[in-house]
């Protein structure tokens, strides 16, 4: 199957859930090539994004866990295809 590059974005409006996104992530950590997260106090909410490389199964594994979690929202991004390396001209 081919890779797919992609942004997944993570919303977590229950911070209780927090460690539970954690042990996921670390789960799937070599479908991650990036990563950063940003608490929000205003909202009491905390965001992260994720920088993706994996098929299209692996990542929907991903975001469906991610999804089944409590205080969670998930969104994904995908590239089109972008090849694994680029050839100099």
């Amino acid at each position: 199957m081919t890779k797919r590059l992609g942004v997944v974005g993570i919303v977590v409006e229950d911070l209780g859930s927090a460690p539970e996104v954690n042990a996921i992530l670390h789960d799937s950590a070599s479908l991650i090539v990036g990563r950063m997260g940003i608490p929000y106090r205003e909202r009491g909410v905390s965001i992260v994004s994720l920088i993706v490389d994996g098929t299209t199964d692996e990542l929907s594994a991903l975001t469906g866990r991610l999804g089944r979690v409590p205080g969670i929202a998930v969104k994904t991004a995908l590239a089109r295809e972008v090849p694994a390396s680029s050839k100099e001209s």
